[in-house]
């Protein structure tokens, strides 16, 4: 029991703490890294979440960064969440009787946290991907297994009113069985380029773009068919960025997009440009060294641009996917085949790239802002057609908020528990799994030349499927 705990009187001793004991108890949490993704996480909490969930501290290597989370916490909510070092997550868990740790730190750190948070006895919240590889999958499935914990990974794009409505279509059975997927996501120039500035970079680090990115797309499909993949065949390679891309344009790379005469490139991040990303990266560097504004075309980059892959699944279906990060419109494409028709989902969610907009790292799928003309305007169309029968348009309906309302729905079944969803849209710890399998599988694939089937990686799925 925690020192704060021992000071409150017993209710025998006070009518108040009597009747307040009657009252459900909070949830207690922690959320460990400060980066961009632990905002949305952080002010559920503190906001509309607030009574059924307490944010008890944060943490991260960068105490500024941690610094800067409390002072925007104070200011908007009244409150300031305590910190600790995350090297004593397993003692800060125990002494303050924490429920669940919310891990948003960079990818390859995701097991060791899991791991140890599970076994300190608390529940995990997780940002996607669930880890890098097979060997630490396998580690946090078996840790859940002998825990008795609970892994929640979280896939918001499931969430996304678009992606559900083409779950229901697919479900009602209104092209029959699934034969294939034609898949397509572009990342354009600003939100593309970003993954070239940043620790995801390097692949030891993020698993590359089939795991840290695509993860969510692979996971869209192992849930729209209600299907789990079996083989992977991978091609691809760094086309566009990295420095022997750039050479052999003649692009000279800068040490970093932070510096004078930064608004002349479209490619560079200049930190002072956003009040924000200032404070909160460029002011706190000299704590860890790290640069959030790496120059795209600087050497180093071991993650590829350009991926192909085919994905066979357990019933038949097969996958075709494709992933570029230097297009210049940002959306996706998906086909859905069936042996009854064939349904198709358009979203462009920024339709042109203009010079004026080079270093932004906004993610337009939670922005309004847009470039668009008669030929490419922003926007989404889910159509069905059925053989024998002319195209017909589904309706989308969006609600409020980031991703068409899709996150704070997210966020209401991550902190309220989830009810009865015809979609099955939570994902736990064997979605986790699958949903980065295609992508390890594909990254042994790069290497090897060779289809790969996921048996023939231990990535603890019998594990999972246990608990």
């Amino acid at each position: 029991m925690s020192a704060a705990a021992t000071a409150h009187p017993t209710t025998a001793e006070d009518p108040s703490a009597q009747e307040a004991s009657s009252q459900p108890a909070r949830t207690r949490y922690v959320i460990l890294g400060m980066g961009n993704r632990c905002e949305m996480y952080i002010h559920a909490i503190a906001g509309p979440h607030a009574d059924v969930a307490e944010l008890v501290a944060l943490a991260d290597t960068n105490p500024g960064r941690v610094h800067f989370y409390q002072d925007q916490v104070e200011t908007e909510h009244s409150q300031r969440p305590a910190s600790f070092d995350p090297g004593t997550l397993t003692g800060y868990i125990q002494a303050e009787g924490i429920d669940r740790v919310i891990i948003t730190t960079p990818d390859f750190t995701h097991a060791d946290y899991i791991v140890e948070a599970l076994t300190a006895g608390a529940d995990v919240v997780v940002e996607k991907p669930l880890t890098v590889s097979a060997e630490a999958s396998a580690r946090i499935a078996q840790t859940v297994r002998e825990t008795g914990r609970e892994v929640i990974v979280t896939f918001n794009y499931r969430y996304s009113p678009r992606n559900t409505a083409l779950k229901a279509a697919i479900q009602d059975g209104s092209i029959g069985e699934v034969t294939s997927v034609d898949f397509t996501w572009v990342l354009d120039t600003v939100h593309g380029a970003d993954y070239f500035r940043r620790w995801h970079r390097i692949k030891e680090n993020s698993g590359g773009l089939l795991i840290h990115k695509a993860s969510h797309h692979f996971d869209l499909v192992n849930w729209w068919i209600a299907d789990t993949p079996q083989r992977v065949y991978a091609s691809g390679g760094l086309k566009f960025y990295g420095s022997e891309s750039a050479s052999k344009r003649g692009i000279d790379a800068a040490e970093r997009g932070t510096r004078d005469g930064s608004e002349t490139d479209p490619f560079a991040l200049d930190l002072r440009s956003d009040e924000r990303l200032q404070a909160l990266y460029l002011n706190n560097e000299h704590h860890d060294g790290y640069r959030r504004d790496q120059d795209v075309f600087s050497p180093g980059i071991t993650i590829e641009d350009n991926l192909a892959l085919v994905v066979d699944y357990s019933r038949g279906a097969i996958l075709n996917y494709s992933l570029n990060a230097h297009s210049p419109w940002e959306g996706y494409r998906v086909a859905v085949n069936g042996t009854e028709g064939r349904l198709e989902l358009e979203v462009i969610e920024r339709a042109a790239v203009l010079p004026a907009a080079g270093g932004s790292p906004v993610d337009p799928s939670v922005s309004d802002d847009a470039q668009s003309n008669r030929l490419r305007a922003k926007g989404e169309r889910l159509l069905l057609q059925r053989h024998w029968e002319e195209a017909r348009e589904l309706e989308i309906v969006n609600g409020e908020g980031a991703h068409g309302g899709g996150d704070r729905l997210l966020l209401a079944d991550v902190f309220r528990g989830a009810g009865e969803d015809p979609y099955k849209r939570p994902a736990g710890l064997v979605d986790g799994i699958q949903a980065i399998a295609v992508g390890v599988c594909g990254n042994e694939s790069l290497a090897t030349g060779s289809a790969v089937k996921v048996a023939d990686l231990d990535l603890g799925l019998e594990a999972a499927a246990d608990v």
